[in-house]
């Protein structure tokens, strides 16, 4: 009962916190206008954290790497959490298994987030094309759907690079990430 306490707990604060960070180092990678209710609410709810450590982290190559450091403790934490919450004999601290894991879940996060956006994007594309939302999502899509849009013209007035780009994120989460996660695996 407390075991699925805890795990209930930190799959609903612990790694949804370390998504948000990791949705606003992208936002910021990718230059996507914050000023909306969601980015604002994203916004204010990390930054408590991510202003202090960019005091003491600052920015390399035009990332915000205090942001990003901050998704991967948070990810280790909870990566680490899990493991003592499942049970898992701690004979030996497994770092190198972890920092491993940590690294691939983020990995995974990212392109979960890539494809919210892309769902997001186009659901409100057909229903409120002009909300606040739009010039953020379209930044971070973006990036992503520009070359494929470049190859794939639309087929009776339908984009389907969109469609397209799903099908590459499930390719990619099911077979390299997959991989990686697997091998991952073995190191703990």
């Amino acid at each position: 009962m407390l075991g699925e306490t805890l795990s209930f707990l930190l799959d609903a604060l612990v790694q949804p916190f370390a998504a948000i960070l990791l949705f606003r180092f992208h936002a910021v990678w990718l230059r996507a206008p914050m000023r909306n209710p969601i980015g604002e609410f994203l916004m204010a709810l990390t930054d408590f954290a991510v202003l202090r450590l960019r005091r003491f982290v600052p920015a390399a190559w035009k990332l915000d790497t205090a942001t990003l450091l901050l998704a991967f403790a948070v990810e280790f934490i909870y990566l680490g959490a899990y493991l003592w919450v499942q049970g898992y004999a701690f004979d030996s601290f497994p770092l190198a298994g972890l920092l491993a894991w940590t690294a691939v879940k983020l990995l995974k996060i990212s392109i979960y987030l890539l494809i919210v956006t892309l769902l997001a994007e186009a659901i409100l594309s057909w229903v409120n094309p002009h909300t606040p939302l739009a010039p953020m999502l379209f930044a971070v899509n973006r990036p992503f759907l520009q070359p494929l849009r470049s190859r794939i013209p639309p087929v009776g007035n339908v984009d389907l690079s969109v469609l397209v780009l799903f099908l590459i994120c499930q390719f990619i989460l099911i077979v390299p990430v997959g991989g990686l996660e697997q091998a991952v695996m073995r190191l703990l």
